[in-house]
């Protein structure tokens, strides 16, 4: 398949990009300058120069391929205004039976212990924008439209549980050696969780998300959602304690009140206070994904996340 990938070099992009090569397919990639152009011809791919909010780029390209894998976003404010305009430009240019092959996120789903792609949408404000969206680009008539929802995405030392790992030391420093908040007098530094900790987080490594659109762009039907996560599920505070014991803590972690957190990060910290769990059974029975990396867990406890 000749395939129209957006953020190629970006997080899971970067990621994605060689699984799509080794699978055989044609990649031509969206990239911001000549230096990740240089990078994705490197892997294999042809780059483009330009922005995901340029439309008739967009709809020039999509137009020109048999599927579009979206995984760019800004990641701020404008990310419903810049995916709701690319989403527009794509269906303006898919040929009747191309494919588009969308990410999204657990988190709409809300807090909850058997979380699925059927559970009702409960999305926190930093997302809640997605429903709308998810659900015009799906029922789009005249193409294969598909939904990738990842969990938490780990792997490389990179991700969000970077802020779990490079969080504050009650009483002590910062990973990265600057003084933090200190706690009660005498008493022994600990890292500073997220939260409270008792919250719950899906998780994906990286690289099995990335054979997870693979699967998804050869095996998937349309209108399909398939929820990118492992089925394991670990509290805040066993990553917490995890990460406590590579930065030679002892395991010592202090929970942070859940308004604090919200003072401290805004809608991505109410975010961050989901409660979540899932298994991600549908991909494995309808698209026979295995996901065979470390746990994250494993992979704090490993040095994968220890500070450089």
């Amino acid at each position: 398949m000749n395939v129209f990938l957006t953020g190629a070099t970006g997080y899971i992009g970067s990621a994605l990009l060689p699984a799509l090569i080794s699978a055989g397919h044609t990649v031509t990639a969206l990239v911001r300058d000549d230096a990740k152009a240089e990078r994705v011809r490197g892997l294999g791919a042809v780059p483009v120069i330009g922005s995901i909010d340029d439309r008739d780029l967009v709809r020039r390209l999509a137009a020109g391929t048999d599927a579009v894998i979206a995984t760019a976003s800004p990641g701020d404010q404008s990310s419903s205004t810049v995916e709701t305009a690319f989403a527009d430009a794509v269906l303006d240019g898919l040929r009747p039976g191309g494919t588009f092959v969308r990410t999204g996120g657990v988190w709409v789903h809300g807090s909850g212990a058997e979380i699925t792609e059927r559970t009702p949408r409960n999305a926190p404000d930093l997302v809640a924008w997605r429903e709308a969206l998810d659900t015009r680009v799906l029922s789009a008539p005249g193409i294969r439209s598909l939904l990738v929802e990842p969990g938490l995405v780990y792997g490389h030392g990179k991700g969000i549980i970077t802020y779990v790992v490079g969080a504050e030391q009650a009483g002590g420093e910062q990973a990265g050696g600057e003084q933090a908040g200190a706690g009660q007098a005498g008493e022994p530094a600990a890292l500073r969780l997220v939260g409270p900790g008792t919250q719950h987080w899906t998780s994906v490594h990286v690289d099995d998300l990335a054979e997870l659109y693979l699967a998804t762009l050869t095996h998937g039907a349309t209108g399909e959602v398939f929820l990118g996560v492992s089925g394991d599920n670990p509290t805040v505070r066993e990553l917490g304690e995890a990460a406590s014991h590579r930065l030679g803590l002892q395991g010592r972690v202090v929970p942070e009140a859940p308004d604090a957190l919200v003072d401290r990060l805004g809608g991505f910290g109410a975010a961050l206070l989901l409660d979540q769990q899932a298994t991600g059974e549908k991909a494995r029975t309808v698209l026979g994904w295995k996901p065979s990396r470390p746990s994250l867990l494993d992979d704090i406890a490993g040095g994968g996340y220890d500070p450089q």
